[in-house]
């Protein structure tokens, strides 16, 4: 592997593991703080708000400093907060270390993905996409159940000293083996937010919010989902995270394929389809102790499909200002990850099993699929327009 496609893929595991091994630890959290599980869910949700702040804004102002230096002062922001988290005495001051440890995602992986595609061989872009997001589905399978395990039997505060950890190494191998490159970009800091005036750029962002967040509202409370509703013994949220891991590590370079055969609109479409099958599925199964953990594996190989061929498809729709845009779909990804805790919360909250949490999910998914749809047919009409012109001109 390309050394500098690899310095982004161990930010991409930093990044995925604090983000996603909170959800593993999420009761263990609650319990330190004295506050229910729908309230610790909270801090999922202000890690998102810190990535939907921090990626326009961070990656508008590095935009004239050269793409590496700006790689490498977000993961040393990311390091520095998240080994802090571990030292959090509360709710609050968690809270509020979790928005902090978040600014610099989205526009690491927004940044990251143009980079990544650059350093590509020419019509493997969405190859080496993916090599970057594989860092992050790597941690899904590795270090979120090691970091679960650890939190789960000795202390929550350990799991977050192993970001940290993590975020030195990104920072070094960031520092030893990324080239020398251009600024980000060549426009101003406010001629590069011109590109919210297209409208295919802001159904995207609102495809990956909602789309997205059907995966978030089942993955937000897979632990409660493992042991009260499966009834396994809580040391089996460690191999569904192994399994949800392994099958997002899959998932990720079948949908870099699947954006390469099949163009990413009609990739994401296929994806979320097969998403809204299997969440509806896994209310009827979830409470057999076998066929849970096959679920897990399924949902987490099919929601991945989706990470590489939206990410090409905004960037597609961000020509000109391609970092923005990139990074804007991480924020959108992660107001997903904020709205679909909270919205498959509140079933719960009310009472109806955690089960409720994958109807929510499914509901999410397949509005994505007519957002999507929607996309698809204002391109067609935007070629008639073009082709209608080039005739009248002809």
């Amino acid at each position: 592997m390309n050394k500098s496609l690899l310095s982004l893929a161990i930010g991409g595991f930093g990044i995925g593991l604090t983000e996603f091994v909170i959800m593993g630890i999420l009761p263990d959290v609650a319990s330190a703080f004295s506050i229910s599980i729908p309230q610790a869910g909270h801090f999922i949700s202000a890690y998102a708000l810190g990535v939907v702040v921090g990626a326009p804004l961070l990656t508008g102002l590095g935009s004239k400093w050269p793409a590496n230096k700006v790689l490498l002062g977000l993961m040393l922001w990311f390091t520095v907060f998240n080994t802090l988290s571990a030292f959090a005495t509360g709710y609050t001051s968690f809270l509020i270390l979790r928005f902090l440890s978040g600014l610099p995602h989205g526009a690491f992986f927004g940044i990251g993905a143009v980079v990544a595609g650059k350093l590509s061989k020419p019509g493997k872009e969405a190859q080496g996409i993916a090599i970057m997001f594989s860092g992050l589905t790597i941690a899904n399978l590795l270090g979120v159940p090691l970091g679960t395990y650890l939190g789960k039997h000795f202390s929550w505060n350990i799991s977050f000293l192993m970001v940290g950890m993590v975020g030195v190494l990104a920072v070094t191998g960031v520092k030893l083996w990324m080239p020398v490159l251009k600024q980000s970009s060549e426009n101003s800091f406010f001629n590069e937010f011109k590109i919210f005036k297209r409208l295919e750029l802001w159904l995207i962002i609102l495809l990956t919010t909602i789309g997205t967040g059907g995966f978030f509202a089942w993955y937000s409370y897979i632990a409660p989902l493992i042991t009260e509703v499966a009834g396994h013994p809580d040391e089996m949220v460690s191999l569904a995270m192994i399994l949800a891991g392994l099958g997002m590590v899959i998932g990720n370079f079948i949908g870099a394929k699947m954006s390469e055969k099949f163009g990413p609109m009609q990739a994401i479409i296929i994806t979320l389809l097969l998403m809204v099958s299997a969440l509806i599925a896994n209310t009827y199964l979830a409470t057999d102790k076998t066929l849970v953990l096959v679920m897990t594996f399924l949902i987490g190989t099919i929601t991945f499909c989706i990470s590489t061929p939206i990410q090409v498809a905004i960037i597609k729709a961000s020509k000109g200002s391609e970092t923005l845009g990139s990074s804007l779909n991480q924020s959108a990804f992660n107001i997903g990850n904020a709205s679909g805790a909270y919205f498959a919360g509140l079933p719960i909250a009310m009472g109806f099993g955690y089960t409720a949490a994958d109807w929510v999910g499914a509901t999410m998914a397949g509005t994505g699929i007519i957002i999507a749809l929607i996309i698809m047919v204002l391109r067609q009409k935007q070629t008639k327009r073009k082709k209608a012109l080039e005739t009248c001109y002809s």
